[in-house]
């Protein structure tokens, strides 16, 4: 993947954001038998969620994801993974079509080549996508220095 460790760097932010400010995690694997398992990097911070795997490109198609998806009882989805141009894209217009706002949390997104994510990028914006990165989604999910949780994210971030 294109800029990979930076990418893992941001989701492992993102992840342990998320879970310190209580939110839901939904993990997705494209056929581990035959793509290989998620970085161990990522594993262990995804610990007590079990991962569910697909062999649709997009997460909604699959009934175990989206019932996961659906059991958050959210509208909203922060969505990071690879590769943009295929499954991200794919699961982000699908969830749109649902009538789900989705934030690309583009900072963990990637694909082999910078020219794929970055159209990936153009067409899920003009489809209706909000563009956002680890950083700002995390402080907005917040909305306060006074958050309960400010300094442990603000910790995640340096």
């Amino acid at each position: 993947m294109d800029n990979s460790e930076a990418m893992i760097a941001q989701q492992r932010r993102l992840i342990q954001g998320c879970r310190l400010l209580g939110l839901p995690v939904v993990w997705a694997e494209q056929l581990p038998q035959k793509l290989g398992p998620t970085v161990p990097e990522l594993v262990e911070v995804l610990d007590s969620i079990e991962p569910l795997a697909k062999s649709s490109f997009g997460c909604c198609g699959d009934a175990g994801l989206m019932a996961a998806i659906e059991a958050s009882g959210r509208n909203q989805v922060l969505l990071c993974g690879i590769e943009a141009h295929v499954c991200v894209w794919q699961t982000a217009a699908a969830l749109r079509q649902r009538d789900h706002a989705v934030h690309l949390v583009c900072d963990a997104v990637s694909s082999r080549s910078a020219f794929n994510r970055d159209i990936a990028f153009r067409r899920m914006s003009a489809a209706g996508v909000h563009l956002s990165n680890v950083e700002m989604v995390l402080f907005e999910l917040m909305g306060d220095a006074q958050h309960p949780h400010f300094r442990d994210v603000s910790r995640l971030l340096r």
